[in-house]
């Protein structure tokens, strides 16, 4: 008799036995696909941060390893002297600019600290005075960057800080644009378009007369800081409201220095698609001209850990699951096929002695299990998609509601390496992934059938082998 007849009219006789089948098939095969849709539905999310954040790769001088090479305190290509620690300290625009042009470079940006002085139409915002006798001849001037690009600029990435008038500082702005905090514009009455004048930000050294010269700016964009007023007396300089954005022609003529293509800069910033790509930045800076060992580059894509932390954890936890799943249920059905098999001994003895194939009886038994096994795919199918998205969201929310609440520990504490104390420790640019989009695929039906398919034949076989090593008298026989 044909095996799938047999197979046909067991399964048709007894529908208890073949419910139970399609049930824990169905339970076991409804998992492993959620968990399969989980981590499918966490990988696009980990996917589509890493194009929107990507990595950001910096790049400023080393004074250790500088001191350690021995080229501090030398003289640059044309003879002139630098600073105390020497002209090979200097971080050069031309060269970050050549670097900038590599094929893995998104967007790049680089600063120039300075400061300027207040002047007679350009006020400082101060809604709090200074105590009364307190110096604050050091602190009382604005605080300047000279930046390549704002939208680069870390506290207009992460939208601690929104352009509100105006347009920003780029690549191809003007050397006296600037850009202006909205309660600085308002204390000077200050709209897109006017001019502010300010004067260079470096203190006379002594037995010298400051430089009162005053310098126009033009005001080409105002931003909101994200940070509110304290209440209480802040020193101009480190006050929100008193950062201005320049280009680095422009920083560099309020440090008292001529503009130009070569200035100096504090350190430069490259955004790239993906951490991986920073070897490839590396071979491209040294190809420009950089030595990597006084200028190291070092990556930070904690805005993008940020992103997908909670949804990578949660994606583990489902790739867990998906494989205690498989085990355990390979493990009970394996169970139940022995108990099936030592209940339909007879059956098999009988069948044997009247010179059926042992392969054939086993696969009588594989049919039966495979045919649940197909139906609850299907079942699994319809059902998994909605159940995956249940479970994942909450899931999710678990782990967003654990880092949300991380960061809120950090976020109030006091950076140390402030001297001024006031400081405190950088929040986290960007907020979790709080959500995940589950789609089922053909992909995830095919992975969901092979796996119950594969659960199916390990179940059977292996308790099938050890009853069809016997003879047909021993089946009969023996009580196991």
């Amino acid at each position: 008799m044909n095996l799938f007849k047999r197979a046909w009219w067991r399964l048709t006789g007894h529908p208890g036995k073949t419910l139970m089948l399609v049930g824990l098939f169905f339970v076991i095969c409804t998992l492993v696909l959620s968990g399969f849709l989980i981590r499918s539905a966490a990988a696009r999310a980990a996917d589509g941060a890493k194009k929107s954040v990507g990595a950001v790769a910096t790049m400023q001088l080393d004074v250790n390893a500088l001191i350690n090479s021995g080229k501090n305190n030398g003289t640059g290509p044309e003879g002139q002297r630098g600073g105390t620690i020497g002209s090979h300290g200097d971080l050069r625009r031309s060269l970050v600019n050549r670097i900038c042009a590599s094929s893995v470079v998104r967007r790049c940006n680089y600063t120039t600290d300075s400061g300027a002085f207040p002047t007679g139409s350009t006020k400082l915002y101060q809604p709090v005075p200074a105590p009364r006798g307190q110096d604050s001849r050091g602190t009382d001037l604005f605080k300047v960057d000279g930046i390549r690009d704002l939208k680069a600029v870390a506290a207009f990435r992460n939208g601690d800080a929104t352009l509100v008038a105006g347009h920003g500082i780029g690549p191809h702005s003007k050397r006296d644009e600037i850009v202006v905090e909205e309660r600085l514009a308002k204390r000077n009455g200050l709209k897109v378009g006017d001019t502010a004048k300010l004067k260079v930000g470096e203190l006379p050294a002594p037995g010298q007369q400051a430089d009162d010269r005053e310098h126009a700016f033009k005001v080409v964009g105002i931003y909101r800081s994200g940070t509110a007023d304290t209440g209480s007396y802040v020193p101009a300089m480190v006050d929100p409201a008193n950062q201005i954005y320049a280009t680095p022609d422009g920083a560099s003529t309020l440090l008292g220095k001529g503009a130009g293509a070569d200035g100096v800069l504090k350190q430069a910033t490259f955004t790239l698609d993906d951490p991986k790509d920073l070897d490839r930045l590396k071979k491209d800076a040294e190809a420009a001209g950089a030595d990597l060992e006084i200028f190291p580059l070092s990556i930070n894509d904690k805005q993008y850990q940020t992103l997908v932390g909670p949804i990578t954890k949660t994606a583990d936890f489902a790739t867990v699951t998906v494989w205690l799943v498989a085990v355990a249920g390979t493990v009970i059905l394996a169970l139940i096929v022995a108990s099936n098999l030592r209940e339909r001994r007879g059956e098999l003895g009988i069948l044997l002695s009247l010179g059926e194939k042992k392969p054939k009886l086993l696969g009588q038994h594989l049919v039966e299990v495979v045919a649940c096994a197909v139906l609850a795919i299907g079942l699994a199918g319809v059902c998994s998609q909605f159940l995956s998205q249940a479970v994942g969201d909450r899931l999710l929310a678990s782990e967003v509601s654990t880092a949300n609440q991380a960061a809120a520990n950090e976020a109030g504490r006091r950076d140390p390496s402030d001297p001024t104390g006031m400081a405190k420790k950088d929040q986290l640019e960007a907020k979790p992934i709080d959500a995940m989009d589950v789609r089922l695929g053909s992909a995830d039906i095919a992975k969901v059938g092979i796996t119950g398919l594969g659960i199916a034949a390990l179940a059977t076989c292996i308790p099938g082998a050890r009853v069809l090593r016997l003879n047909p008298r021993d089946i009969l026989t023996k009580g196991d």
